[in-house]
This record gives structure tokens, sequence and C-alpha cells, in this order.
């Protein structure tokens, strides 16, 4: 039965609208599962009487961090690495010019420093880590990848940590109402989500790489843009519920905790379970885009938005606004890229 269903979506996915309505039911599953999963993993986590701020920097993180896992694995172990590869840069990119550029461009607001040390240090060091593999070797081996999922859980630890320590020290959304409903419907909505979410992102692989083949374009633009974009949806729901909720300084951990996870979660599970090298398909005026323009890129944008919130305790306007117009460039960039102009 699976064997047909595959054989059916692969011939609809050679025609340019069967694709394209496999790309859409496969990021409706991404977004429904998404949220369904964080809904019951926060349900289960409440009755066992779990820390809200445990709650938050570990189920929802890891939660709204799901469907770039699930593509980027997904696309790796189908041997589609520029789409694993550029999905979790494209999404640290997206995340952090366009998303947390919108929070903090309508709202600027002051920042707790204390909170955003640890983060900020963890997603440099897993920074460095990436570029290591990605200029050194200019190939991500399975051993990385486990050195990745290890600073994963060093600061999963140390998180939880500084949680219990202090429960009240730094902003969270959550409720404090009892879950409803019974314990087995949530254990069943989780298992169900993630079922969701895992079909979704097979979707959006698979129709994804016929898109960009029919559109002879080269699959890492593809995946550090509209598939970075569109597997960033949840953390932007989250960055625009938190700002209609007047915590903007929330938004801001949300995005620095997503862009970690998006280097050593995302990025480690993948390249854990299917090594591969860097994409070199896309190119800047005969150099290899990924490495003269998006790791760069990503650095940058992380250092513009998270340096003056370490050194001011606030965050400017001008901030949202200069990010914003990085990642207009970043898109134009890549649309010339995929034209073949540049």
């Amino acid at each position: 039965m699976f064997e047909q269903i595959d054989l059916f979506l692969n011939n609809l996915s050679t025609s340019f609208w069967g694709a394209l309505l496999i790309f859409a039911v496969g990021l409706v599953l991404l977004i429904k599962g998404g949220d369904w999963f964080v809904d019951a993993a926060t349900g289960i986590a409440k009755r066992f009487r779990v820390p809200e701020i445990i709650i938050g920097a570990t189920v929802v993180s890891i939660g709204t961090t799901l469907p770039e896992v699930m593509v980027s694995t997904t696309a790796a172990l189908n041997n589609n690495g520029a789409i694993a590869y550029g999905n979790a840069i494209g999404s640290i990119i997206c995340n952090t010019s366009l998303i947390a550029a919108l929070t903090i461009a309508v709202r600027p607001a002051p920042v707790n420093r204390k909170a955003i040390v640890m983060p900020v240090i963890f997603f440099f060091l897993s920074a460095a880590v990436y570029m290591l593999c990605a200029y050194a070797f200019g190939y991500f081996y399975s051993w990385m990848g486990l050195i990745m999922l290890g600073i994963f859980a060093v600061y999963m630890i140390l998180t939880v940590r500084q949680g219990f320590k202090n429960p009240d020290s730094v902003e969270h959304e959550e409720d404090s109402e009892a879950p409803q409903g019974s314990l087995l419907k949530d254990i069943v909505v989780l298992v169900v989500s993630a079922a969701l979410i895992a079909f979704g992102a097979d979707f959006l692989e698979m129709s994804s790489v016929s898109l960009a083949t029919m559109a002879g374009i080269p699959t890492s633009v593809i995946g550090v843009t509209v598939v970075a974009l569109c597997t960033s949806l949840p953390e932007l729901v989250t960055a625009i519920t938190a700002l209609a909720k007047g915590h903007g300084a929330l938004s801001l951990g949300n995005i620095i905790g997503a862009n970690i996870f998006n280097l050593v979660l995302v990025s480690g599970v993948a390249v854990t379970l299917s090594p591969f090298a860097v994409p070199e398909s896309s190119l800047i005026f005969g150099q290899n885009a990924s490495l003269v323009m998006e790791i760069p890129l990503m650095v940058a944008v992380m250092a513009i938005m998270t340096l003056p919130a370490l050194l001011k305790k606030k965050l400017y306007r001008a901030q949202g606004f200069a990010l914003l117009a990085i990642y207009a460039i970043f898109v134009t960039v890549q649309v010339l890229i995929a034209l073949h102009v540049i």
C-alpha cells in the first residue's frame, strides 16, 4: 500500500501543478503537525508538573524546530544534501533577518542580558563547528554530526539546570492553566502529529526537488529560500503572537534558541544519519555561494541582532530595518542566481 502511494506521489510530482499540490499539502502537514505536537507535548509535561520555563526551553523549542529537522533529515537520507544544508542556514537567516527583524522594527524591547548570554555563546560555538566542516573539510562527516548533537545535549542540560534554579528569571508565554483532556489523548495526538510532520517533510522535500529541477534552479537555492522560509513558519507565528502580547524580548530568546537548534539539532541529525558534501550548485561570480555569502551572512545577521542586546541591554528599531534590508538583498541575490544572471 505504501509503495503504491509513493509511486503515485512520484508520478504526480513530475508535473508542475502536481508538484505544487504536494508542496502545499506538505506545508500544511508540517504546520498543523508542529502545532499539535507542541500542544500535546506541553500538556503531557504540565501533567508531570514540569516548570513552564523548562517546557518553553525544551518542548516548545524542539517542537517548533521539528519541521526543519524532518525536512533536512529526509533530504539527506534521499541524497539531497543541498536542501538539508540550505534549510539549516536559510532558516537561521530567515529567523534573524526577517522574523526577529519584524518584531524589532515594530516594537524594540529591553533585553534580559543574563538570559541570552549562554544561548549567544552556544550559537557562535556551534557556528564555529559548522564553519570548520564547511571551510576546512568541505564535507559534513558523521562524527561532526555527533559533535553537533553533543553540543545540543550540553546546551539542553544547562538550560534545564538554569530553569530549575531560576524558574522566574526568563520570560515565558505559557499559561498556568491545567491541561485539558486526558493523558491518553495527548499521547495519541503526539504520535499522530509526529507522523504528520514526517509525511509533510517528505512531501516538501520531494516537491522542492521536482520544482527546482523543472525550473532549472539549483536545489541549494530552493533549500536556502523557499524551504527555509516554509519550515520557519512556526517561529514566525510564535514571534507574531509574542509581539501581539507585548513580549518582544521573548521573541528574541525564541529566535536565538531556534537558531541554535538549526545548527546543532537539525544539521546534527541530518549529518549523523547521512553525511554530505558542501553543495556547489549555487555560484556567485564563479564562487561557491554558500561559502562566500550564506555562511558569512548567517554569522553577520546574528551578530547584528545580538551584540547591541548584550552590550546595551536593549534592541533598536534601526537594527530591525537593517536586518530586513539585508534579507531583501539576500533574496534578490538568490533570485538572480536562479535566473543565472550572476
